[in-house]
């Protein structure tokens, strides 16, 4: 009998040996990952511009973790489907924050949802990285904006455009709160550059016909048509803006919310010598750059194209993980602090944190759409500081 116990006490003892460090090894494992929330709109009337974005912020993180990762975890994302609605964006923040306990959220498109989320984030005290433009007037506690804000893309665009395309301006958008507050900038903008306003109008998000809106816009001949229509709408307006024989040399299109990720959807042929103002174009002439879009290619397809909202998605990434690494921390407001005046060198080129308003300084620049889709660059700027809140 006790040799039985001692053999069986051998056995579990070698076993305990084996399956011991395996054990330790799991443990280990699972706890030495950090988890991010990506939450964006894989479907519906925004996922045209924004389901991409997702693919960015991947790629980042993989080259993070194949660097080593942050303080030595591996970044594990929690992906989320806005579904274009914007409670669907507050219930998904309220679900990583929560359910997820993720270290930080990168994620929503449109200011729409951007608002939705707000709250969430300031109750529960998360860390938003919010990639698009938009049209400021903000300035959250718990959110960290690496996009343009208004001064960075519609006053450098209609100063732009006074100078050097023409006086009179017909201003088109979609009906929510980033056209409706940026045109309410561009408006005194153009006034104070000696141009006018001769018409302003906004569809619903998702909508298709443009017909009668076109015809008013041919009736009053402006010089410039200045378009923050956003998402699935674009394909069906600047394809109906063509067949009505709108000339893009004669009469100046802009579009704030076009980039060559957009085109893809639009088609080249739609939007050949429309303006765009963004921070970033493929074409930008740079080491990270290049590196960025033959990494993205290689991932998701060589007929795959970057654009300025998952540039600032990727750059988004790294600027979290640095800021990780300079707090040594995860922690929400340790990692906020270290943000402050923090550099990065990416796609776009130099961007610097501003010392307390939570907004990137950037450059402006301006291009014509070729035929191959891609943005010809006209004008560029030097860094800009952020100001969301201009007096115009």
């Amino acid at each position: 009998m006790k040799s039985n116990l001692r053999r069986d006490l051998v056995k579990a003892l070698a076993l305990a040996s084996v399956a011991g460090p395996t054990m330790m090894r799991g443990a280990f494992a699972q706890q030495d990952v950090v988890k991010v929330g990506i939450l964006h709109s894989l479907t519906g009337t925004i996922a045209l511009a924004e389901a991409s974005v997702v693919d960015a912020e991947k790629l980042a993180i993989d080259e993070i973790n194949a660097a080593g990762g942050v303080l030595g975890k591996k970044i594990v994302p929690v992906v989320e489907d806005g579904a274009s609605d914007w409670p669907t964006f507050a219930e998904k923040a309220r679900k990583l924050l929560g359910q997820d306990k993720v270290a930080a959220v990168f994620g929503c498109y449109t200011s729409a949802s951007r608002k939705a989320v707000l709250p969430v984030f300031e109750q529960a005290k998360g860390l938003l990285y919010y990639p698009t433009y938009y049209e400021g007037q903000e300035q959250s506690p718990n959110i960290l904006y690496t996009a343009h804000e208004a001064t960075q893309q519609c006053v450098q665009g209609c100063n732009w455009l006074l100078e050097n395309r023409g006086k009179t301006f017909y201003l088109i958008g979609s009906d929510y709160i980033w056209p409706r507050v940026t045109n309410k900038i561009a408006r005194p903008t153009i006034v104070k550059g000696g141009g006018s306003v001769l018409g302003e109008e906004y569809m619903p998000l998702g909508s298709t016909s443009f017909g009668s809106t076109i015809n008013k816009i041919k009736a009053v001949k402006p010089d410039i048509i200045l378009s923050t229509i956003v998402g699935g709408s674009n394909v069906a307006f600047y394809k109906q803006l063509k067949a009505a024989g709108v000339n893009m040399k004669k009469t100046t299109v802009m579009a704030f919310a076009v980039s060559e990720e957009e085109v893809s959807g639009i088609g080249n042929e739609n939007v050949q010598d429309v303006l765009t103002c963004m921070s970033y174009l493929q074409s930008l002439d740079n080491p990270a750059n290049k590196k960025f879009v033959a990494a993205f290619k290689a991932k998701y397809g060589q007929k795959r194209v970057t654009g300025d909202t998952l540039a600032c998605a990727y750059t988004a990434v790294y600027l979290w993980k640095m800021a990780v690494e300079k707090a040594k921390s995860f922690d929400v407001d340790k990692v906020i602090a270290a943000s402050a005046n923090l550099e990065f060198t990416g796609p776009e080129g130099l961007v610097r944190f501003h010392g307390s308003n939570h907004h990137l300084w950037k450059q402006a620049r301006i291009g014509a759409f070729g035929a191959d889709g891609q943005v010809n660059m006209i004008y560029e700027s030097p860094l800009i500081e952020p100001n969301p809140f201009p007096t115009i």
